[in-house]
């Protein structure tokens, strides 16, 4: 599933491409990736719209529109959102919402598991929205300083740190990649009971989470299995990825044996002998 930095790369890259861009036609190949409203409305309320901003929250993409209402956008575990222009334009059987601009381009929303979804919103109704589920503080938001990071520790201190940094409650958009490389980065077992952890191996983490996300975004995400940017090119923090879907290989740190376990319901790699 596309994490944060996968989200904040399409969002970055589609801020240069469609803002100012007018609706022209909407093909809709897979209605239930629609949620909350039909078709027909869905189609009566964006087409003839300007694109005025886009934004991300959790994972979620965020497009504003000029009559009110914004788009928000769930890729989910192989969505994919490209723009492509009129002369490069390419459409394939996952390829179930199509939103064409008056200048010709398009963009494409394909999912090849169908799991993503699309929902209409007043644009006055997203922070409401966003209470309602709860989302944490984003944590590349200048307020999410390492103080703010053990206050929040401090609530949660009876949980395991890799599943409670995949919590959209407690930290949005992190998932289980870049929390994997986040404990190995800082030393720490994905399982260590909060608790346990000393007040250095928190402030370790906080800046280890930080920096592997800016360098994640820079790298335009990782990609693992269908995620791919909205320019229809791979990421390439794959290559720094020093823990994930590494079993049995070398530690790079230590030259210890990278071991993997299943922690609440998700695949966990870690270094049994420099993680502790």
């Amino acid at each position: 599933m596309p994490e944060l930095p996968e989200v904040q790369t399409i969002v970055n890259q589609l801020q240069k491409k469609i803002v100012g861009k007018k609706i022209k036609a909407i093909d809709i190949h897979l209605t239930k990736m629609i949620q909350g409203i039909s078709s027909a409305k869905f189609k009566k309320t964006i087409i003839g719209s300007k694109i005025i901003g886009i934004n991300r929250r959790a994972k979620l993409i965020i497009i504003n529109f000029s009559n009110n209402y914004s788009l928000l956008i769930h890729l989910k575990l192989s969505g994919q959102i490209i723009y492509q222009l009129k002369k490069f334009i390419k459409i394939g059987k996952y390829s179930h919402l199509i939103y064409y601009f008056t200048d010709g381009s398009i963009l494409v929303h394909n999912d090849m598991r169908q799991f993503g979804w699309v929902k209409m919103i007043k644009t006055v109704a997203l922070e409401k929205y966003f209470q309602q589920e709860k989302f944490g503080p984003e944590p590349l938001d200048k307020k999410f300083t390492p103080e703010e990071f053990k206050r929040h520790l401090a609530h949660r201190r009876g949980g395991k740190i890799k599943p409670l940094l995949l919590d959209q409650k407690f930290i949005a958009g992190i998932g289980n990649i870049y929390a994997q490389e986040a404990c190995f980065c800082a030393k720490i077992l994905p399982f260590r009971i909060i608790k346990t952890l000393k007040e250095k191996e928190v402030i370790d983490l906080y800046h280890c989470l930080i920096k592997i996300l800016k360098k994640a975004i820079i790298c335009h995400g990782s990609s693992i299995d269908d995620y791919l940017d909205a320019q229809g090119e791979k990421g390439e923090y794959v290559s720094y990825l020093k823990v994930y879907d590494r079993l049995n290989k070398k530690c790079y740190r230590c030259s210890g044996l990278i071991k993997k376990i299943t922690l609440a319901g998700r695949g966990t790699y870690f270094c049994q002998d420099c993680q502790k």
